[in-house]
């Protein structure tokens, strides 16, 4: 892109600059833990710490709703963020029939309207909200959803769900839509990258004023992307491929799913971010280091944060059956509600073993000491999010 389309982030500074800075604040915030180094107090104070893709499981069966109650304020007040793209999926069940992306889009968003109203949480619609809710101390959520099969070829729907909130759209997601939207990187490439009816919708998200997640799109896919778009956009979770870590398991089944360093420096290059997920780092300074590789390859204004863990307990559908560990085939899943052991890394307080402190509190420990000063954390925390934020929904 030219220099005068890139967006400025010195314009952006300077907007969060002053004497009501909202990176600046007063450090006694509701949710500082006195317990913790008081620096990693004063930081995550100071900064707006955002999980650019985080997952609240809810229903996507009607019959379900309103669904279990949550305690999403109190998870986010233990972790130190002040907002999370708050993110679902509805290709996790085959997609049998027309409308059944839609219908279970709307009801996912249904259920979480009863989350968000039980907790007292609004959805920020744009960066002057993110700004108000964190100088009010207030947690806030960015809508978002994992997956533009919900559309199935209907670009209206696109308008539908922005005026329910929607203002972070990821592109795809593991299975391919009805109406494809592109090639995601763990499948067969078929489209040839950007489909036509993918171009539209990031042409229409440009236009309305929602930021594009290509977290899934395959190299093919982003580059056009990057060629389509008006606007910065996101990839939300991922890292660098030459960061595996030790589990070898995970990682042949991460691989695909991570960014080169050669394509990471063709998304930078457009100003647009790049989160860097908990997996693959078995330890919070496993974590800061694989954010540190990225920030080396691609500069510290082009990081972010994109956990791909969930801050509630994972919902499972009581109409879902599978046979339970006395082998009985006709006995339902457990529940969201009942008792069950949680793998580590699945939740977001709970990203690594033996974890003490909520997640921002950790992650920001473990960013001062791989070396990071207060002001790029600042930036990894959220800022470098809130400047492709706010330029994508203005």
């Amino acid at each position: 892109m030219e220099n005068s389309q890139q967006w400025s982030r010195r314009k952006f500074l300077t907007t969060l600059g002053g004497a009501g800075a909202v990176l600046m604040l007063n450090p006694l915030l509701s949710w500082t833990i006195s317990e913790i180094d008081p620096r990693v107090s004063k930081i995550v104070a100071n900064t707006i710490g955002i999980d650019t893709h985080n997952h609240i499981d809810v229903p996507l069966n009607a019959k379900e709703l309103p669904g279990p109650k949550v305690d999403l304020m109190g998870e986010m007040k233990k972790s130190g963020l002040s907002a999370i793209s708050m993110t679902f999926a509805v290709d996790y069940q085959k997609l049998e029939n027309p409308g059944d992306a839609y219908n279970r889009f709307i009801t996912g968003l249904d259920a979480m309207d009863v989350i968000l109203k039980d907790n007292g949480i609004k959805r920020s619609l744009n960066f002057s909200d993110l700004k108000s809710y964190h100088q009010k101390h207030i947690p806030t959520v960015i809508q978002s959803v994992e997956g533009g099969h919900f559309l199935e070829g209907k670009i209206d729907r696109l308008h539908i769900a922005y005026e329910r909130g929607l203002r972070q759209l990821g592109l795809l997601h593991d299975n391919d839509a009805s109406v494809p939207l592109g090639d995601v990187y763990t499948n067969q490439p078929q489209f040839g990258g950007l489909t036509s009816f993918g171009s539209d919708i990031i042409k229409e998200c440009n236009k309305m004023g929602i930021l594009i997640d290509l977290a899934h799109a395959n190299n093919e896919t982003i580059d056009m992307a990057l060629k389509v778009t008006t606007k910065p956009v996101l990839i939300s979770h991922t890292g660098l491929d030459s960061q595996l870590g030790n589990n070898e398991f995970m990682a042949k089944m991460m691989k695909p799913r991570l960014i080169s360093k050669e394509q990471a420096k063709i998304v930078a290059e457009t100003g647009c971010v790049i989160g860097v997920w908990t997996h693959l780092a078995e330890t919070p300074l496993d974590h800061a280091k694989n954010i540190r590789a990225l920030v080396d390859v691609i500069g510290i204004d082009h990081v972010c944060i994109g956990t791909d863990t969930k801050l509630t307990p994972a919902y499972r559908s009581p109409n879902e059956s599978r046979p339970k560990p006395n082998g009985n085939p006709n006995e339902k899943k457990q529940n969201f509600e009942e008792k069950k052991e949680e793998r580590v890394g699945e939740r977001t307080n709970l990203a690594w073993k033996d974890q003490k402190e909520g997640f921002y509190y950790t992650v920001v420990d473990a960013l001062l000491k791989t070396g990071f000063t207060e002001s790029e954390i600042e930036k990894i925390g959220g800022g470098n999010f809130c400047r492709v934020f706010d330029a994508a929904t203005k």
